[in-house]
């Protein structure tokens, strides 16, 4: 499909991504599909559970990024793709995966989709959510006991060895890439509106 547009939608955990991304998929419906860099965490059933607890998960080599990479190609080529699911209540990739079929619009979401450069290049808009750390912190917290059934300790503990060293480390210097800075995520109706104007503009 040569007319896909393929948007990039980054940013530190919990920094409203997914809000974004979802605004898009509102404004563009069945035109459009996400694919999420979580989906493609590496499988570890050799693992027991407890070594699994301990992985990094914050890091770009935690992620098969190569296997998103050609999922893309494919979805851009007019090909449906076996996307993999993933389960972070066991921190394992479930043994099921989600048929995805080729859209006008493809939107990749994740915290270090910027990070690596095959990845990058795909990518026709590159939009880098920007929230406040304290923000991210608490949304981060509330949506992992919620959502994930972690407890208080466990999110504590990976946030202060894992998640904020890598968030340092990797992924606000990949915010240099962005096309598009977008402060206070998914609150921001003006950058979000301009965003979706753009991105209708081009599939005129």
């Amino acid at each position: 499909m040569e007319d896909t547009i393929v948007i990039g939608v980054a940013g530190g955990s919990a920094s409203g991504k997914t809000t974004v991304a979802a605004r898009l998929k509102e404004a563009f419906q069945n035109e459009l599909i996400l694919i999420c860099h979580d989906s493609y965490y590496l499988a570890h059933d050799d693992l027991p559970y407890e070594t699994r607890c301990k992985i990094n998960y914050d890091h770009p080599n935690a992620f098969d990024t190569e296997r998103m990479i050609a999922d893309i190609k494919k979805l851009k080529n007019g090909l449906p793709i076996a996307c993999p699911i993933y389960d972070y209540s066991i921190h394992n990739r479930s043994k099921e995966v989600a048929q995805i079929f080729p859209a006008k619009v493809i939107v990749i979401e994740g915290i270090l989709i910027f990070e690596n450069e095959g990845l990058r290049n795909l990518m026709d808009i590159k939009v880098f959510v920007d929230t406040d750390a304290d923000i991210r912190f608490i949304r981060r917290m509330l949506r992992d006991v919620n959502e994930r059934a972690r407890s208080v300790e466990s999110i504590v503990e990976q946030y202060t060895t894992t998640v904020k060293p890598m968030h340092d480390e990797f992924v606000e210097p990949s915010k240099r890439y962005a096309d598009v800075i977008i402060p206070r995520g998914g609150q921001n109706e003006v950058a979000i509106s301009m965003l979706i104007n753009r991105v209708k503009s081009i599939l005129l």
